[in-house]
């Protein structure tokens, strides 16, 4: 069937408007927990989870309504991280989580993600399903087997203990000056408990949230204020989440920020060093530059690429029996710790090997020279395929005879809106920024949007 709800990562857009209504949360949740009472058993529970947004509240109590008319138990856990979700999904023996959060996007857009039992987020085939539910009649429980519902005080502790444990034992953060910005998100309580708990002087920034301010100005997606309080504060390092904490950037004592990838190769050199990298093999995604992966070829480690999404990388992952993998933008996945991307786990790790090595974070955080990397969206006009049009295949193959052997050109389409993303690496700036500028006005002439 054709998919209108489900994206590459979940159901999500503005809110109050299709498909983040309270209308479609409601059928959404009914349609989920009769995906997973197929057995027609009572007993079945669900874990919920949300990030700081003011229509969290809305949703949060929509999917409620769906999921206890079909006989699930709802468990409320409010504003936690991303990864607190498939964490507790599976430590709590539910056969379903849902986290509530739009990530890295504004306030006004919001999302529905969902993950199985195994805490791991569902299956295409899997999303396909309950999307074909929700067209469908979705018969209610009987009034005797209605679920209920009630708020879980210490899941927030539960996944604070457990981040906690991912930390080398007897090693502490004593001495550390870390600037923690949380995009007044979800982890706006957690990640500056665990590491103030684990010793380091934690300066905080991104810690009030009021339903609006998230990733305003601040996070992963705007690390300017960080760059500047690692400055002024002569921190050690400098760490900044996204709204949901899934993901993460970080900044060197100089202010410098370093991307996934930068911390991808510090991470896969080292467990290939200390024997934990599965398979010797690092998977990512085709964003990632080609920097990393001549970074890694000299060090014989194999790299696989997969579509935009960490659910993409992490699928990957699983079918190789590999144990990291992420993306450029600062999703780092170690199912070692975690089944989905997790910003907190991964600045634990990063600061263990300031512990470990006494290196400064500017040493860290700089294992390879980039390969200039330049992106651009073409916007065209719905309903066309310009990369159909003879015009813009004769672009896109100039371009690929002009790189080759210096770099390498990425095309692909928003899964989202009617743009054309355009990417291009070349070791000459001027030659990838012609090609890049030819393919976009090719684009734009073929299918020129309103």
């Amino acid at each position: 069937m054709t998919r209108r709800l489900f994206g590459t990562d979940g159901v999500r857009g503005r809110a109050n408007s299709f498909p983040m209504t309270a209308g479609m949360a409601l059928q959404l949740g009914a349609a989920a927990g009769r995906f997973f009472r197929r057995d027609g058993a009572n007993g079945h529970r669900v874990v919920i989870g949300k990030d700081t947004r003011l229509s969290g509240y809305m949703l949060e109590t929509a999917l409620t309504a769906g999921l206890t008319s079909t006989g699930m138990n709802v468990l409320l856990l409010g504003p936690v991280p991303t990864p607190a979700v498939g964490y507790l999904t599976r430590s709590m023996r539910a056969d379903l989580g849902i986290m509530i959060s739009a990530s890295h996007n504004p306030h006004h857009d919001n999302g529905i993600k969902f993950f199985g039992p195994d805490g791991f987020k569902l299956s295409d085939a899997a999303e396909a399903e309950i999307e074909g539910i929700v067209a469908s009649d979705i018969p209610p429980a009987a009034p005797e087997d209605i679920g209920r519902a009630r708020r879980i005080d210490d899941g927030l502790g539960r996944y604070i203990e457990y981040a906690k444990t991912t930390f080398p034992a007897r090693m502490r953060l004593d001495g550390l000056r870390v600037v923690l910005d949380c995009a007044h998100g979800a982890a706006y309580r957690a990640a500056p408990e665990v590491l103030w708990e684990l010793g380091a002087e934690v300066i905080a920034l991104g810690t009030s949230p009021d339903g609006f301010n998230i990733n305003a100005g601040c996070g992963s997606t705007d690390p300017a204020a960080a760059m500047a309080a690692v400055r002024r504060h002569r921190a050690d390092v400098g760490i900044c989440l996204d709204g949901d904490a899934d993901r993460l950037v970080l900044i060197d004592e100089d202010g410098r920020v370093a991307d996934g990838d930068q911390i991808m190769a510090l991470f896969a050199r080292r467990w290939a060093e200390e024997g934990r990298l599965a398979g010797n093999t690092l998977v990512t995604t085709v964003m990632s530059n080609l920097g990393l992966e001549r970074y890694l070829a000299g060090h014989g480690i194999a790299l696989e690429r997969t579509n935009v999404g960490d659910r993409y990388v992490v699928e990957r992952m699983r079918a190789g029996g590999w144990n990291l993998g992420g993306e450029q933008s600062g999703h780092i996945v170690m199912t070692d710790y975690a089944t989905t991307g997790d910003g907190l786990i991964a600045a634990l790790q990063f600061l263990a090997a300031m512990a470990a090595t006494g290196a400064p974070a500017s040493r860290l955080t700089r294992s390879f020279d980039p390969v200039p990397q330049l992106l651009r969206n073409a916007r065209f006009a719905p309903g066309q395929d310009p990369l159909a049009t003879a015009p813009v295949r004769t672009a896109i193959e100039g371009a690929e005879a002009r790189l080759a052997g210096t770099g390498r050109l990425l095309i692909r389409k928003s899964g989202t809106e009617p743009v054309i993303r355009v990417m291009a690496e070349a070791e000459d700036p001027t030659l990838m920024s012609e090609v890049v500028t030819e393919i976009v006005a090719a684009i734009e002439r073929s299918a020129p949007a309103a």
